[in-house]
């Protein structure tokens, strides 16, 4: 790789994002020469994306930064397939009427990172359903499938992995990356896009699209991928034992997404800064190489900053002033995240467990008795020793509300209703 020329693939590389590339080349010379259209697929299988979608968005963000032009792609049809990269068993089929709603929850996400309009750079919506929902089978099967050779198919890790496993794959499932391949030469058709990116798990994906449009029309096409990423201490991102870190504030509050990057392990601080913040590159050298107490000011701005650009800046700075409120004044602070309760529940009493599942401070009953049993749960800042103890009207406090804790940073207010 010589000396790269263009603002987007200097950024791209220095700031972690680069895994694979084609031809980077061939893709940096188009990026200096003018505005390249690129795409990211995004299924609609929830009502939100979460923190592990968030280093592709910020792609399709440092690309409209760098004076280029990015394209969402929802799959409104693959969805109705089901992409069976790195999972076991088949994705539930789901409806069109639910597809659609996930959709919608979705758009809102993009609106807080790109700038969508009618302009050169203009991010814009589309959604695969258009194209793929009036395929003619047949005709379709005639024009590209003797580009795809099912060896081949085999080989790629979406398959040949689910097939060492021995779990069975549906022809159904089978038939995504085939779609998706299309999805490619449909976008460089409608809007002249010449570039796919994605996660380092979709490479034989794009690939076999770049392939696609060279055979099919004579497109030269690129693909560009980007690390699978996981926390210091080999967790998923964007997954905790509560569950999953949603980008939209009707699924997880800005108070709990704030805190999501306030707990970043020490040995990522950097790393997060690089990828989730527009913070400059000097800043972020100097904020990695604090240590002990002062990193975690440097925490507290990953936390500013990436509450900030999903949920503005007046519900980042609500977050970080109720973080210091609970944490520095030890106050019940009243932004904290609040679950409604019937009051009739808590009249007849609820087993602690249960309710520490249900606000969200557990994954399942079962994690919620072994933080009991390991002496993290609070009640009202007390601890709870019994793993069948009861949480009741008795346990108001003098505001009315009941306060839960799992260790020192997450907390839930109980609210009777």
């Amino acid at each position: 790789m010589t000396e790269l020329r263009s603002d987007f693939l200097k950024v791209f590389t220095e700031r972690g994002y680069l895994h694979q590339c084609t031809d980077i080349d061939a893709l940096d010379k188009a990026f200096a020469d003018g505005i390249v259209t690129a795409y990211i697929g995004f299924d609609c299988t929830a009502k939100s994306l979460h923190a592990g979608s968030l280093m592709q968005i910020m792609i399709l963000r440092r690309l409209q930064k760098a004076g280029h032009k990015p394209i969402v792609l929802m799959g409104g049809g693959t969805t109705k397939v089901g992409d069976p990269t790195g999972r076991d068993e088949s994705r539930p089929l789901i409806t069109d009427e639910t597809i659609q709603e996930n959709m919608d929850g979705i758009k809102k996400v993009f609106e807080k990172f790109l700038t969508f309009g009618d302009g050169p750079t203009d991010a814009i919506m589309v959604n695969n359903a258009d194209w793929l929902d009036d395929i003619k089978y047949i005709q379709f099967l005639r024009e590209y499938g003797p580009h795809f050779s099912i060896n081949r198919m085999l080989s790629f890790d979406s398959v040949k992995l689910r097939l060492e496993r021995e779990e069975s794959m549906t022809f159904l499932e089978f038939n995504y990356m085939i779609l998706q391949a299309y999805d490619f030469v449909e976008l460089k058709k409608k809007y002249n896009c010449s570039l796919q990116l994605g996660g380092s798990d979709q490479w034989g994906n794009i690939v076999n699209g770049v392939e696609l449009g060279r055979r099919t029309n004579g497109f030269s096409l690129f693909g560009l991928t980007s690390p699978l990423l996981t926390t210091a201490s080999g967790g998923k991102m964007g997954k905790t034992l509560g569950g999953a870190i949603w980008l939209n504030e009707d699924m997880l509050s800005a108070y709990d997404y704030w805190q999501f990057w306030r707990n970043t392990e020490d040995a990522d601080v950097g790393k997060f800064l690089r990828l989730f913040t527009d913070i400059p590159m000097d800043e972020i050298a100097r904020l990695e190489k604090l240590e002990g107490a002062e990193l975690n000011e440097a925490k507290k701005i990953l936390a500013d900053a990436c509450t900030e650009m999903a949920h503005g800046k007046a519900a980042a700075e609500a977050a970080a002033e109720t973080a210091r409120q609970t944490f520095e004044m030890g106050q019940t602070a009243e932004g904290l995240p609040t679950l409604d309760v019937p009051k009739g529940e808590l009249e007849a009493g609820i087993l602690a467990a249960a309710l520490f599942q249900r606000a969200g401070l557990a994954g399942s009953n079962s994690e919620a008795r072994k933080l009991i049993k390991g002496g993290g749960a609070r009640l009202n800042d007390e601890k709870i020793s019994d793993e069948k103890a009861m949480i009741s009207l008795s346990d108001l406090d003098a505001d009315g509300r009941i306060k839960l804790s799992a260790g020192k940073k997450r907390h839930y207010l109980i609210q009777p209703v």
